[in-house]
């Protein structure tokens, strides 16, 4: 008579990854993202995406009173900023700055994602 065995790897604990960061800001987006913010009444600016331009997407930012239900919330030395749900993949990993130079100043987002991007700089397709 034999018997059955079954060889089975010892359970090892589970290191949980580091999360990667939907968004960070630079300290002049810090700044500016301060300064728009500031005021009697509270508002975020909510970062969004939305089809358009030459390459398909560009991003979308709006001041909001209040967190949707899927929006992921981004804190940063006292800043809050939201990133609308369906936004999140193609902002992944994304950093925020903000650039002055003699003609603009502009939101410059540095993304990882983008597979594409137009001439102007406006839109891109990740």
């Amino acid at each position: 008579m034999s018997l059955a065995a079954k060889v089975v790897k010892a359970a090892t604990p589970r290191i949980p990854r580091p999360r990667k960061a939907v968004l960070t800001l630079t300290p002049s987006a810090v700044n500016r993202l301060r300064s728009l913010t500031e005021g009697p009444e509270p508002k975020v600016i909510r970062v969004g995406i939305r089809t358009k331009g030459c390459s398909g997407q560009q991003y979308d930012l709006q001041y909001t009173t209040k967190k949707e239900k899927f929006d992921e919330e981004i804190k940063q030395d006292g800043v809050t900023v939201l990133v609308d749900n369906k936004a999140l993949l193609s902002v992944l990993g994304s950093e925020m700055d903000y650039v002055e130079d003699k003609l603009s100043a502009q939101f410059v987002f540095n993304n990882p994602n983008v597979k594409e991007s137009c001439g102007c700089g406006q839109s891109f397709m990740t």
